[in-house]
């Protein structure tokens, strides 16, 4: 009985599954979170003596895996690091659950206080006494120009601390650290009187946990660089595999069938009554346009930017497009000024839900405005009352969709009424807030209000002038009158011209989509030229050398992506991969990227990569996405955000690379045909080693990232773990990537076809925690979320069934034969 517990112990089938039961109750934990709240899942999962437990079995078989195995003496020093690294790591986790302190100090203007109220686990609250005192001087909250977003909170204090007094600044990711207690700025009262600082002592916790970050780093950089590691274990072998490029699939041109434009109708049928052709008609000068377009305005949120960007997300959000018939977004948006009354009678505005059209006897997919009317009665407001008092979980696809058709409804109705546009500064405002023509704008006095209350008319009666005379001159002279009184009375924000001929060429360039047709159409190329390659019999210096052209084109497309990233980044004055359009950019990104990295191994990389690459810019230019560069919520201006986010979704493309490499795979050994001498048995061992290899960065970069991710949270909010559901899942998958990289060690698992199957598999745990948590659960990772992401879970659905179908006739074709099977094992 002693050997028989020794020896399970010290297997890698433990290994396997323990790790499957606690990325099995990590995600159970998730769902217990979402319908019975934080404290049961934290009673039930996270803090039960039986998860304890089995974190402590981990541990266990880690180390009698090492004594048993000789890893010491083996000397698989990053192997070793890395997995010691977990350990320290919860060590001080528990470290942390034991003997740290974590409270809530609640202060008014000109208080003194040295408690803190403390949660204790069966959800009572003490009071704790500090060593010191902490005084509010003063609390100052900072909105974004002229908006009601807060930019920044902080909180002015005084400590008094062995009888001397300093002052300190407390603000988001500016931590004050007295005697051990880390006191960081959590939020503040109603009336911006108050704040409420959030208190954690944890030395000891800390400590031992950054240090299994540090020794993780170290860790991984060892086994990537070490001639023991299992990297340089595969990069060896795959040397050996002399003949492993070049690999096709024929089933995967069916990608190419995706559509590469994703724009919605351009509004050029279905409108051509007489009111359409007014519109036509009198369209105002592509020129002119852009004079007007370059004007500075403030967005709600407080950005200044060109009217272009504005113009171009209004007509997204009424008509799904950037373009309707032949007016561009500027000359919409003039057009619809100078003829409001025309455009409330063209059925323009985008209508996605069949049964709301049905309902209210709406046009199909677009409606006029006035067909929400009805003798002066608004349609929508009886049902729209009834969906904003529910409450957002129990708001039924009928009511999501009525509160965004009211939202189009807004907008418009506040463009006719001149709202919106805000283009006047008030000098001197402590709001630093921009107006719109149809505002109130009784603020302004003496010159200031004749001009602001006049020049709009002014400019729109020039434009009608100039549609009849077809001279731009004068129209042009009153636009920028404009313009001289914005650069004259703002006094507080910085307009540079320069970012906004810049915003303006990012519009213009369109540089993503470019990318996503370069990438689709050379990614498809990629596969053809390496199909013909395939079956040539010998390799045609032809056919390398379009290859090589078609690689040098990829990497041309790669840069310009990358130039695309980098104006944004100029433009938003923040790392780009803050929302889910942006991320989503950035994923295509990482994505080519890895192909890149890997296109020496073995060519086929770079064509999927590159293939993939423009399949997610094409999700991402969905009407559906947004692509506005928006401000940032406190929390999120943190230099922790680049690091973090960057290399987590660097990660996510390495696992889509591998999840196309197992399909391909797949695909082989069904077509791999019964002859033991077939050559595709040896291409898909190489194409098999490349995929481990990719698998084996990306759990590294997530590794990383996700660790990253808990320094900025102690930084923060001070706490690294808070097993929020977007955390919880980033864990998952790890762990998930973390099983099928170790599926090699057991022998019954040692299978080619058993390790692509997986890799494909795992890649469900990347959807989850990138989308689907947005979409099932909650939690504070909500900035980033999209509520559209059910309008791509049918085609998850569909794949996910492709797969399971294809999994099966492989499995088929690998079984035939003990022949073919032992030569697929690796």
């Amino acid at each position: 009985m002693k050997v028989t517990f020794n020896k399970l112990l010290s297997s890698y089938v433990t290994t396997v599954v323990l790790l499957l039961i606690y990325a099995v109750a990590l995600a159970a934990a998730t769902f217990i979170e979402k319908y019975y709240g934080t404290p049961t899942a934290k009673t039930m999962v996270y803090y039960s003596p039986l998860f304890l437990l089995l974190q402590l079995l981990l541990v266990i078989n880690f180390l009698a895996i090492v004594i048993k195995r000789s890893y010491l003496k083996s000397r698989k020093w990053g192997m070793l690091t890395v997995h010691f690294a977990f350990i320290i790591i919860l060590l001080g986790a528990l470290t942390s659950f034991l003997f740290s302190e974590e409270g809530i100090l609640h202060l008014r203007e000109g208080e003194t206080s040295n408690q803190i109220a403390v949660r204790t686990s069966d959800d009572r609250t003490d009071i704790h006494i500090l060593p010191f005192s902490v005084e509010l001087k003063k609390f100052t909250l900072t909105r974004y120009p002229g908006s009601s977003s807060p930019s920044s909170y902080e909180s002015e204090v005084i400590v008094h601390v062995d009888g001397k007094s300093r002052p300190e600044r407390i603000f988001m990711n500016n931590v004050l650290d007295v005697k051990g207690y880390r006191f960081f700025q959590a939020s503040y009262d109603p009336d911006e009187q108050g704040t409420i600082l959030s208190v954690n002592r944890d030395v000891a916790g800390r400590n031992i946990t950054y240090t299994g970050y540090l020794l993780l780093v170290i860790g991984l950089i060892l086994c990537f660089t070490g001639k023991n590691s299992r990297f340089m274990h595969l990069s060896r072998r795959l040397k050996e595999l002399h003949n492993a490029g070049n690999i096709i699939a024929c089933l995967l041109m069916m990608i190419l069938a995706f559509p590469v434009n994703s724009q919605a109708n351009d509004g050029r049928r279905e409108m051509g009554d007489e009111r359409w052709e007014i519109v036509q008609k009198y369209m105002v000068n592509p020129g002119h346009a852009e004079v007007f377009g370059s004007l500075p305005m403030q967005s709600n949120s407080g950005r200044v930017m060109p009217i272009n960007t504005f113009s171009s997300q209004v007509l997204r959000k009424l008509h799904k497009s950037e373009k309707i018939g032949g007016l561009n977004s500027d000359q919409f948006l003039i057009s619809l000024l100078i003829m409001p009354d025309i455009w409330m009678q063209i059925p323009f505005i985008t209508v996605s839900n069949p049964e709301l059209t049905s309902y209210y006897n709406l046009s199909a997919k677009q409606c006029a405005y006035i067909q929400f009317f009805d003798n002066g009665h608004y349609k929508l407001q009886e049902k729209l009352e009834e969906a904003y008092n529910k409450m957002p979980n129990q708001r039924t696809r009928f009511d999501k969709d009525l509160m965004k058709l009211d939202e189009q409804i807004n907008i418009f109705h506040q463009l006719i009424n001149r709202q919106m546009l805000n283009l006047f500064p008030l000098e001197n405002d402590p709001n630093h807030k921009w107006y719109a023509p149809g505002d109130d704008l009784s603020a302004f006095a003496g010159k200031d209000s004749m001009f602001v209350s006049r020049i709009m008319d002014w400019y729109l009666e020039e434009v009608q002038e100039s549609l009849r005379s077809n001279d731009w001159t004068k129209a042009d002279e009153v636009a920028g009158m404009i313009n001289t009184y914005q650069q004259a009375k703002n006094k507080t924000l910085d307009i540079s011209p320069k970012k906004i001929q810049s915003e303006l060429k990012y519009n213009r360039m369109d540089v993503f989509r470019a990318c996503k047709i370069g990438y689709l159409v050379l990614g498809g190329l990629l596969l053809i030229f390496t199909f013909i390659a395939q079956f040539q019999f010998r390799e045609k210096r032809w056919t390398k050398t379009l290859i090589w052209i078609l690689g040098i084109l990829v990497l041309i497309v790669f840069h310009y992506h990358m130039y695309g990233m980098g104006m944004r980044w100029y433009i938003g004055g923040y790392a780009p991969w803050s929302n889910s359009y942006e991320t989503m950019v950035y994923v295509a990104w990482a994505t080519v990227l890895a192909g890149l990295l890997f296109v020496r191994r073995n060519p086929l990389t770079l064509a999927l990569a590159t293939l993939f690459g423009g399949i997610i810019l094409f999700v991402s230019g969905l009407n559906w996405m947004d692509p506005e560069i928006s401000t940032l919520v406190p929390v999120l201006k943190s230099p922790w955000l680049m690091f973090h986010v960057a290399i987590i979704v660097a990660a996510y493309g390495f696992f889509g690379i591998s999840c196309l490499m197992g399909l391909t795979n797949m695909i082989m050994i069904v077509f791999a045909g019964k002859e033991d001498n077939n050559p595709l048995i040896n291409r898909i061992k190489g194409l098999s080693i490349i995929n481990e290899m990719s698998l084996l960065v990306g759990l590294a970069l997530m590794a990383i990232g996700t660790f990253l991710g808990a320094v900025w949270a102690n930084e923060s909010w001070g706490r690294y773990w808070g097993w929020d559901p977007k955390e919880t899942w980033a864990l998952i998958t790890m762990v998930i990537y973390a099983i099928v990289t170790h599926l090699h060690l057991i022998k019954r698992c040692n299978s080619l076809w058993l390790f692509n199957v997986t890799s494909v598999i795992a890649f469900s745990s990347v959807l989850m925690t990138f989308l689907g948590v947005n979409y099932f659960l909650s939690g504070m990772h909500s900035y980033g979320q999209n509520e559209h992401v059910n309008n791509i879970l049918i085609y998850l659905y569909l794949a996910f069934g492709i797969i399971i179908v294809l999994a099966m006739l492989s499995y088929r074709s690998w079984k035939k034969n003990p022949e073919r099977r032992r030569k697929y094992d690796k």
